[in-house]
């Protein structure tokens, strides 16, 4: 199969948009709990009517405060409360949101606040405003900068207390579907971000769709802990979806303490990357192991598996793998769920491939990773599995109101949920995205006869060596991040004889494998990366990686880096993945010993 396409479910009228359900809900459901916001003493309800009220007052402000329909306005904040307050008022305003990742340097927030002509933005610590302030005399259409730690909010409140409400329903009603809603700048793994112009029907379309296959997600009784940046599109449109469906929304930045704030908060379903699922596992292995019950774990996990795959097969598990499932569900796998919060039965996966054995494993311990696809670009969400159509390893079928077509092994995507745009950039948005609406993704992929999508790689990234052969890498490296003790890893071998890899050692393993390796604690991965048995660990994980590819597609050689790959030091995006065109400049001397030259 070449192309598919699903017709919409819901349709977007002209005159709507995304502040509505706020509105909406309101009205019809004033007392229903919309978030719980984290405070000193817990978790505090916020009702739909509240929200709104608080939407309106904060609106208020803004407009006080000079920002006219159409504006830009920044918004640099972890994922809190605050965020999407904020987000919502700017658009109740008839202003666009801007957002800016909380980790940016002052060359990045210089280049977005720039290039988008923000006149305000929102910072929420004093190292954010000293990070503006650094870049200030390059932003000249700047007027405002309001800190939410030294009480912005409280403050723009005060400020519009005198306008009229009625200014605000004003403002709110003159946006449109086709109005712009937000422009998110892309991450940026390759070049410096473009902005993409994304209006109200995007995501309302995109959103609006989502939650007519995905109702146990998107219902009144769901909840989610949002611990994702607010900044990507994934967190956002999940912002956007709770809101619609009236489900309830938690934030918390604090991914130190993500266990115990998912114990606390409780959710029912949870979102984020696959890197977040691959530590889970790792951290539950490990733990395992440490107690003497590493056997019981690999013997749990065989059975996860086991379970899952027959629940893909008619007839479904048997007698006695039924019966394994349920001691191992006793021995292991309540303990997993329990570190989600106890009640989380399901979750969403985005922003690279998670790979089948995970999602067997999560599947058969109780927990279904429903993994999607889509990009910025996209609204975020293109296709996903759904709980009446799951095929683990793809990354589901197109939502309805998506095409799909597969050009040259490249995916193409149309629908309403394409954004308009590159922001002052004509020439890239020319270069991906026709006349006809079909916007280019860079992605390589292919469709199965039944229309469900598998990621085989990214089309930039494809390497191709000196004898000719065209590899992706993203198979090898799928299934070396699976391995424990490996956090990162990049494979390469572009115009070289043989492919190589460059692995970076997971920093909360490195410890317990010391203690079990008998090396003295505290002993840096950069004094051990050339130890004996290090190196013969790495390469068992290289080894069963290379059965998953032909012979000239395997690994040949790697090299342990001394430390990991960091988003300070814009080695990672904010969402975990690796700036490949950054690693292979940072690193060609570690590649050139690879090749000897």
């Amino acid at each position: 199969m070449s192309e598919i396409s699903v017709p919409p479910v819901a349709t977007v009228a002209d005159t709507a948009n995304l502040t509505d359900p706020v509105w909406q809900n309101a009205e019809t459901a004033p007392d229903d709990v919309q978030f719980r916001r984290r405070t000193a003493t817990g978790w505090t309800d916020v009702t739909c009517a509240e929200f709104r009220d608080q939407v309106v007052e904060l609106a208020r402000g803004l407009v006080a405060a000079g920002i006219e329909p159409g504006t830009r306005v920044g918004l640099m904040s972890a994922t809190r409360y605050e965020w999407t307050l904020f987000d919502y008022a700017i658009w109740a305003a008839g202003a666009v949101t801007v957002p800016v990742y909380e980790t940016s340097s002052a060359e990045q927030v210089a280049w977005i606040l720039g290039d988008s002509g923000a006149a305000a933005c929102v910072v929420e610590t004093g190292e954010h405003a000293r990070l503006v302030a650094e870049v200030r005399d390059r932003l000249p259409a700047l007027r405002h900068v309001w800190l939410i730690e030294a009480g912005a909010a409280e403050e723009l409140v005060a400020q519009g207390a005198k306008l009229p409400a009625e200014e605000v329903e004003r403002r709110r009603s003159a946006v449109n579907a086709d109005d712009v809603a937000t422009i998110i700048y892309t991450s940026g793994t390759t070049g410096r971000p473009k902005g993409c112009v994304l209006t109200h029907r995007n995501l309302s379309s995109n959103i609006a769709n989502a939650i007519q296959v995905l109702p146990n997600f998107f219902k009144q009784e769901a909840s989610t802990l949002l611990f994702l940046p607010l900044a990507h599109s994934f967190a956002r449109l999940i912002q956007v979806g709770v809101v619609q469906a009236r489900a309830t929304l938690g934030h918390t930045a604090n991914v130190k303490q993500l266990v115990n704030e998912l114990q606390s908060f409780r959710p029912t379903f949870v979102l984020s990357v696959p890197r977040m699922f691959e530590k889970v596992y790792n951290t539950a292995r490990q733990k395992a192991e440490s107690a003497g019950r590493g056997r019981i774990f690999d013997w749990a996990e065989r059975v996860a598996v086991a379970y899952s795959e027959a629940l893909d097969r008619r007839g479904g598990p048997g007698l006695g793998l039924r019966l394994q499932h349920s001691l191992a569900d006793l021995l292991v796998y309540r303990k997993l769920r329990d570190a989600l919060g106890g009640r989380c039965r399901m979750a969403i996966s985005g922003g690279a491939p998670l790979g089948p054995r995970l999602g067997h494993f999560f599947r058969g311990a109780g927990v279904t990773i429903y993994e999607g696809y889509g990009l910025t670009e996209t609204s975020a969400a293109a296709t996903v599995n759904v709980e009446q159509a799951i095929r683990i390893g793809t990354v589901g079928r197109p939502l309805p109101g998506v095409s799909i077509r597969i050009d040259d092994g490249e995916i193409l995507i149309k629908g309403d949920l394409v954004f308009r745009e590159y922001w002052n950039n004509p020439r890239g948005t020319a270069e991906v995205k026709d006349a006809e609406g079909w916007f280019r993704t860079g992605d390589l992929g292919e469709l199965d006869a039944d229309g469900f999508l598998r990621i085989t790689g990214r089309k930039k990234e494809i390497i191709v060596t000196s004898s000719g052969k065209n590899i992706a890498p993203a198979v090898l490296e799928e299934q070396l991040r699976a391995h424990p003790l490996i956090s990162q890893c990049v494979v390469v071998g572009d115009q070289k004889p043989f492919i190589a890899a460059l692995i970076t050692i997971d920093e909360e393993a490195w410890p317990r494998w010391l203690e079990s390796h008998g090396r003295p604690a505290g002993t840096s991965v950069a004094e051990l990366r050339d130890d004996e048995t290090l190196r013969a660990e790495i390469q068992a994980a290289v080894d069963a990686a290379n059965r998953s590819v032909s012979r000239a597609e395997s690994i040949r050689a790697f090299r342990i880096l001394p430390h990991e790959f960091r988003e300070e030091a814009d080695e990672l995006t904010p969402t975990l993945k690796v700036k490949r065109n950054v690693v292979l400049q940072r690193y060609a001397s570690e590649i050139a010993a690879i090749y000897g030259s």
